[in-house]
């Protein structure tokens, strides 16, 4: 066991890419104080980081989702520069591969809004029609298809779990403390967090409590006695190979129906979100093989004939921390309990949100707003208001 501090002026709870984003951004400031990290499990053997599909976007419909991802591709272009720790540079292997949305006639009105969206943003994107799809990706069977949007520069995908890596590493070489433990209780006075309650360490005092426990971050608020709508959703990644050449490479494609696709070195991986009332809360990490026969398979052959030979070849799960109300994060500070601050619900967004989300969180902490993306959207309040942040494009 390591021993933890008897008090720090943050505690975060929850080491995976989104805590240890803020750690490192609130590390960086040199403002923050003592900063402790508790993560149960530093092997993150079953944490969504590294069983995540890894991709990074800007094709979505919410202004402040396309800030994130503006910010988060840049980032992850400089992480060699940036989350460097004695000469060592991590590379995070990011492959500028694009998305590609896929729309039926039904769904081409909203590509065309998003894009419009995307467009005001700066975003580079290019709505192509039918044609133009088969002249730019002739394995692509357009049947069916009215539009489709593709993503010209920083979209594509990266290894999620040197990510979470190099923003730990620099958070420790930065002063941050990470403690192996399990918070088990929380300690509360009228409005404000007194301490956490470890399992092995008992009790760590502190100034402000960041909640960044990811797909268990409801039961961690619970604790507080407070109601945050994120439960645990499984998600499988199925990997195949496929016997004939796909050229040029594909970007990663999403298919009308929610399948997706992408290449994964000399194969590719693939995977659908279920329908609602199909998609228990779960935390087990158990894979699913009759998904893959029977929605991803087919759609993958329908809209790529060449999949129709292809051999699965491996398969994961991974937990969403799923937001029940808008599938979005929840950002900012309790509108009651003064020093609790949510960073949760990202719904499958959490990797690549993580830098900008590290840095706003930092900037609530340490100048009392965000000053670079205006996440006040996303606060908790919105609940209580009724105010949803409706994303158009969820895959």
């Amino acid at each position: 066991m390591t021993p933890s501090p008897f008090s720090t002026d943050i505690v975060i709870v929850g080491g995976g890419v989104i805590g240890s984003a803020i750690a490192y951004f609130l590390a960086s400031t040199g403002t923050a104080g003592s900063i402790t990290v508790v993560e149960r499990d530093p092997t993150y053997a079953r944490a969504s980081t590294p069983l995540s599909a890894g991709g990074i976007r800007q094709q979505f419909s919410t202004p402040e989702n396309i800030a994130i991802g503006q910010f988060g591709a840049g980032f992850l272009k400089q992480v060699p520069d940036l989350l460097e720790v004695e000469g060592d540079r991590p590379d995070i292997h990011f492959v500028e591969g694009g998305y590609l949305f896929l729309a039926s006639p039904a769904g081409a009105p909203i590509l065309q809004r998003n894009h419009a969206t995307q467009a005001e943003q700066g975003v580079e994107t290019a709505l192509l029609l039918p044609e133009q799809l088969q002249a730019r990706f002739p394995w692509l069977n357009i049947d069916g298809i009215a539009l489709g949007c593709l993503g010209l520069r920083n979209e594509g995908w990266f290894d999620p779990f040197t990510l979470l890596q190099a923003f730990k590493r620099k958070a420790r070489a930065l002063g941050v403390a990470y403690v192996k433990d399990e918070i088990v209780a929380i300690e509360r006075a009228a409005n404000r967090i007194e301490a956490v309650i470890l399992r092995e360490g008992g009790r760590l005092a502190c100034g402000t409590m960041v909640n960044a426990a990811g797909a268990q971050a409801g039961r961690v608020a619970a604790l507080a006695g407070i109601a945050l709508p994120v439960v645990p959703k499984k998600r499988f990644v199925y990997v195949f190979d496929c016997r004939t050449p796909i050229t040029p490479l594909a970007p990663l494609t999403i298919d009308p129906s929610g399948v997706y696709f992408r290449p994964e070195g000399k194969g590719f991986i693939g995977g659908v979100s279920p329908p609602e009332d199909q998609d228990p809360d779960s935390d087990d990490l158990d894979v699913e093989y009759g998904l893959f026969e029977e929605v991803v398979w087919p759609a993958l052959a329908e809209r790529v004939p060449a999949f129709e030979a292809i051999k699965l070849t491996g398969a994961w799960a991974g937990h969403y921390d799923y937001n029940t109300v808008d599938q979005n994060g929840i950002v900012g500070r309790h509108p009651e309990i003064i020093n609790l601050v949510f960073a949760n619900g990202f719904s499958g967004h959490g990797l690549q949100q993580s830098p900008a989300v590290g840095r706003a969180v930092a900037e609530l902490l340490c100048q009392g707003r965000f000053t670079s993306i205006d996440l006040t959207r996303f606060g908790y309040e919105r609940f209580a208001r009724n105010e949803p942040i409706l994303e158009l494009n969820v895959v």
